[in-house]
């Protein structure tokens, strides 16, 4: 009678419309399961479950409700384990777990549709550092002016509990518990409702690739969660393939739904997909799309992955082949911006020139490697993306992972010259992909990012040590006196010195209103807001200068020309994209050195006797037509 309860998922802890709270776990392991519901300072009740087939146990507990605290217990011991399927751990991973009534909250976003990935500006957020409170309610009063900026879409880094007092959440272990660090599952809920009254959508940060060292007691209900047949960089392969997958798979795919449905989420942006492997008829990642797409109803969701080997599978349709994912991060693009503003290719931007041919190619056609020998892995790397829209292609020069891939986790425009981060900023902006912003890179945040993990003991110096470790990779960073430059990940001053402070979007205004004007061009100017790729074409004009040019049709042309380097004097111009449309002339639309963005000026760029393309700097120029008189002479009589 118990497989028939009212459930929204297969497993864990649901409120019941008749009352109690209706309890199911997949623990094939255990011969006997019990619910052990904890009463305060009472004595526990110790209720038996009922086993099902397949390893799994249910009951329901009429004197359980919502708020009540409960963990498992099995037959062999007395040791007390959190719900697998836990949607709130108020006392941590290792506590006990909280049944919640997600129909509890009320919600006031009744007429939001949904988003699509066209137009979208990203903006990667991690609460625990967006502001000094790290909280919900302390991100939710900065929402509006997100908005304002030009941001239309927020992507939480991940939120799935873990343990210690601080992280970047990679480490997560309860799944469908946001972590109590930031505030209660309804203050999640809350801060999404405001995003959506503000127009903002909001996407989360999951790891369907492993689970954290802490707190993860899996293995207690089942060995076959994982597979020693296939390896990660952070831990345990899950087992999506093997003997017993199939409630693994469950787990994971209804996890993704379950997002989308209680929290009213506008998509998923999925870690290291390339490390979720899967050799089932039908990938697993395909499945988590389709969850996520049936969890949404009538809403529009998006839907991106992270994956280094830049497979685009990942984002073709199902009925070609593909997994159904709606977006790809673009690493090539960011390894080509940052040689050219740090002046390094070193470690993985070995391959990565930062010549103006690069950015042209990404700009056009997204991945930079789609199938040659990429010498840093000494093997070939991407796959054909030539048909992929560019929209389909996150660009960014800023994202949590690479600003702490360095010594002292600088942001890039500490790392170049003012012009340089202007110009790279427009071409970011400005270029047909979809891009990102990293929390606090709208205004040039003075706060470093880095790696940070609340682990101690054995644990915190292995971690300390790997990531010691890993940054060797740079060459710069080998020597001694650099590494002691490299704080402890379980410092917590290392956390705390990573928090943005919000009150620089004001003493940085120079900073802010580039990207804030930039956002506004992209969004009103009929040519940038089409992200048309085949409406653009570049040529290299010097060493470390090109143009790009958008042929906007009934809507006119624009050039966007862009020189990382000194002033390029060009006496013979024979490149036709710089030529202005017929019975027209170029005309200075907007340009990174203006004065009002901490720029020295734009001299006039075509002086009648050479073009000049200002240096450290980016131009947009769009044709006004020149309006032609003609006076027509004759002669009277013969």
């Amino acid at each position: 009678m118990n497989e028939q309860r009212s459930r929204r998922l297969p497993v864990g802890a649901e409120i019941q419309a008749e009352g109690g709270v209706h309890f199911r776990v997949w623990a094939p392991r255990q011969k006997k399961t019990s619910i052990v519901l904890e009463n305060g300072h009472e004595v526990p009740t110790v209720i038996p479950m009922i086993a099902e087939s397949n390893g799994y146990f249910s009951c329901l507990v009429p004197q359980a409700g919502t708020g009540s605290l409960y963990r498992y217990q099995f037959e062999d011991g007395d040791e007390l384990y959190p719900d697998p399927a836990s949607r709130f751990q108020p006392e941590g991973p290792e506590g006990p777990s909280q049944a919640i009534d997600p129909a509890a909250f009320t919600w006031t976003d009744q007429n939001w549709t949904g988003l699509r990935l066209s137009g979208q500006v990203i903006y990667e957020m991690h609460i625990g550092t967006f502001t000094r409170e790290g909280t919900w309610e302390a991100a939710s009063r900065h929402l509006q002016e997100l908005a304002a900026t030009g941001i239309t879409l927020l992507e939480i880094l991940p939120v799935a509990e873990f343990a210690g007092s601080f992280g970047w959440g990679y480490d997560g272990v309860d799944l469908f518990a946001p972590t109590r660090l930031y505030g209660t599952p309804d203050d999640f809920r809350r801060f999404v409702d405001n995003a959506h009254s503000l127009g903002l959508g909001v996407v989360l940060d999951v790891v369907y690739n492993h689970f954290g060292p802490v707190g993860n007691f899996l293995r207690s209900f089942s060995l076959d969660y994982f597979t020693d047949r296939y390896e990660t960089e952070w831990g345990e392969a899950l087992n999506f393939d093997g003997v017993n997958s199939a409630p693994v798979r469950e787990l994971i795919i209804c996890n993704a739904g379950y997002w989308i449905d209680e929290f009213h989420l506008d998509g998923l942006r999925l870690d290291a997909t390339q490390a979720i492997v899967d050799r089932s008829p039908r990938h697993v990642v395909l499945e988590i799309a389709e969850s996520a797409r049936t969890a949404a109803g009538g809403r529009s969701i998006v839907l991106i992955g992270e994956n280094e080997p830049q497979d685009v599978r990942f984002v073709r349709a199902p009925e070609d082949g593909g997994f159904g994912l709606d977006a790809l991060w673009n690493d090539d693009y960011h390894h080509s911006a940052m040689v050219v503003l740090s002046g390094h290719n070193e470690a993985y931007y070995t391959d990565h020139l930062g010549a103006p041919q690069e950015f042209i190619s990404a700009i056009k056609w997204g991945y930079l490697y789609q199938g040659q020998l990429y010498s840093w892995q000494g093997k070939r790397r991407g796959t054909p993306a030539f048909d992929i829209s560019p929209a389909a292609f996150i660009h960014f020069i800023q994202n949590h992972d690479q600003v702490a891939n360095s010594a002292r986790g600088e942001r890039c425009h500490t790392l170049s010259s003012p012009g340089r981060f202007r110009a790279m900023t427009a071409l970011l902006l400005l270029g047909p992909q979809t891009p990102m912003l990293f929390q606090g890179q709208e205004f040039g945040a003075s706060s470093p990012f880095f790696y940070f993990a609340d682990h101690h003991g054995e644990l915190g110096e292995q971690v300390r040590k790997g990531r010691l470790h890993f940054l060797e990779q740079f060459r710069s960073l080998r020597g001694e006196a650099v590494q002691n430059c490299i704080p402890d990940p379980a410092g917590r001053q290392t956390f705390e010195r990573s928090k943005v402070d919000q009150g620089e979007r004001q003493t940085h205004h120079e900073i802010y209103c580039l990207h804030r004007d930039l956002l506004t061009l992209r969004r009103e100017d009929a040519v940038f807001r089409a992200q048309r790729s085949d409406w653009l074409h570049g040529a290299v004009l010097g060493p470390e200068a090109f143009v790009l040019r958008f042929f906007g049709g009934d809507e006119g042309d624009r050039l966007l020309l862009v020189n990382f380097g000194r002033d390029l004097k060009l006496a013979e111009v024979p490149e036709p994209l710089l030529a202005p449309p017929e019975e027209s002339r170029w005309e200075l639309l907007w340009s990174s050195e203006a004065p009002w963005y901490g720029g020295g000026g734009t001299p006039s760029l075509e002086t009648g006797e050479y073009w000049l393309v200002p240096g450290h700097a980016a131009v947009v120029l769009a044709p006004k037509r020149i309006v032609m008189l003609f006076k027509v002479e004759g002669r009277l009589g013969g």
